[in-house]
């Protein structure tokens, strides 16, 4: 899969606002650009304009992820995600790929909680069977688990392999001696955790 951050971030929004508000999908290109955009459960927070969503859009449909969805007599045009049918994924695993898409690498309980009006999962058991059936089809990966980290996390595939780039926060605090040690530390962390979301 070779789907870019922009075309990604569309065919989440696609998904996600076809599921949970199916009274307005298809999506009008400004409603896409503020679903795109909007800063709530979505992971980078990005500023699209409707050029760069509509070239993402046109990549999608020579994917045959996307497409028109005008009926005659429309008078504004709007779009629909198709990979789901291309892809013969189902409702649960569209929903864990939808929320993976929108907010990157998630656990299984990140997963569990925040598919739940996309699709409810009974439990978490149910929610690493999907991983799992997305994993054998390559589309989701299991990222190593981070020093102190309980759970392991998972991220979607459509964009190729992931680099999981994110702060390590839930790493083990730095044992010091004397509290000038254990600021110095601090401080450190939080240098090396900003200069990451700089990417520098």
């Amino acid at each position: 899969m070779d789907a870019d951050p922009v075309e990604i971030r569309v065919l989440g929004c696609l998904i996600e606002k076809q599921r949970t508000t199916p009274d307005t999908y298809p999506l009008t290109l400004n409603s896409l650009r503020l679903a795109c955009n909007q800063a709530t459960n979505r992971d980078p927070v990005v500023e699209y304009n409707e050029e760069t969503i509509r070239d993402a859009l046109q990549r999608l449909w020579r994917k045959e992820w996307a497409r028109l969805a005008s009926g005659q007599g429309s008078r504004t045009v709007k779009y629909r995600q198709l990979v789901q049918e291309t892809l013969r994924l189902a409702g649960d695993e569209i929903s864990v790929l939808c929320v993976l898409m929108l907010r990157g690498p998630q656990t299984p309980g990140e997963l569990k909680q925040r598919t739940e009006r996309l699709h409810p999962f009974p439990g978490l058991a149910e929610v690493e069977e999907t991983l799992e059936r997305l994993i054998e089809r390559d589309l989701v990966a299991r990222l190593e688990r981070r020093p102190g980290q309980k759970e392991e996390r998972y991220a979607q595939l459509l964009g190729g392999e992931v680099e999981d780039t994110a702060p390590a926060e839930a790493a083990r605090p730095v044992l010091a001696r004397d509290p000038l040690e254990e600021r110095v530390a601090a401080l450190e962390a939080e240098i090396a955790a900003i200069k990451a979301e700089l990417g520098l």
